[in-house]
């Protein structure tokens, strides 16, 4: 059995239950040239700033730091498939089988769109920040509730900062 709706496929086979749906990898707001503008306008007076102080590596830094910005906020974001199943979560390619993850903690009152939050036992990657469809949030919370324990988890404030900055 298929079930479609909103680019949300739920797939039911024998005993094998999962949710599967595509997201972009962030929320992309358009930047407009002023944006880059008072990018650059900051970066060159943080840098002449860091020369001043004799820091020319700072300076270097903070360049560099400038151009990688432009240029991630410039890119579109990728669409990336999720997936809930009795397996664990999948993220693209790579599944995170239940016993990586500690807890979970759905959060339907975020401010662009209902996400997920995993707290996971890898080094690399502590906290998975998943967007998910608010048509399914309530079985995704199901599924996830055999096998996780809820725990109230707050998003971190780099995560907003970023948002909040267009990326």
């Amino acid at each position: 059995m298929l079930l479609k709706g909103n680019d949300t496929i739920m797939r039911m086979k024998d005993d094998v239950r999962s949710v599967y749906w595509e997201a972009p990898e962030h929320t992309h707001i358009e930047k407009s040239p002023d944006w880059f503008w008072l990018l650059g306008i900051i970066a060159v007076t943080a840098a002449i700033v860091s020369i001043i102080f004799h820091n020319i590596l700072f300076a270097i830094v903070i360049l560099l730091g400038a151009i990688t910005m432009s240029l991630v906020g410039h890119k579109r974001p990728r669409i990336i498939p999720y997936e809930v199943s009795n397996r664990g979560v999948r993220i693209d390619n790579t599944l995170y089988p239940y016993a990586t993850l500690d807890s979970f903690y759905l959060d339907e009152d975020a401010p662009l769109d209902p996400q997920l939050l995993l707290k996971s036992k890898k080094l690399f990657a502590p906290l998975l920040i998943l967007p998910i469809p608010e048509e399914h949030a309530d079985l995704i919370d199901s599924m996830l509730a055999e096998r996780l324990p809820e725990e109230h988890i707050e998003e971190p404030f780099a995560n907003r900062l970023l948002e909040f900055l267009g990326f």
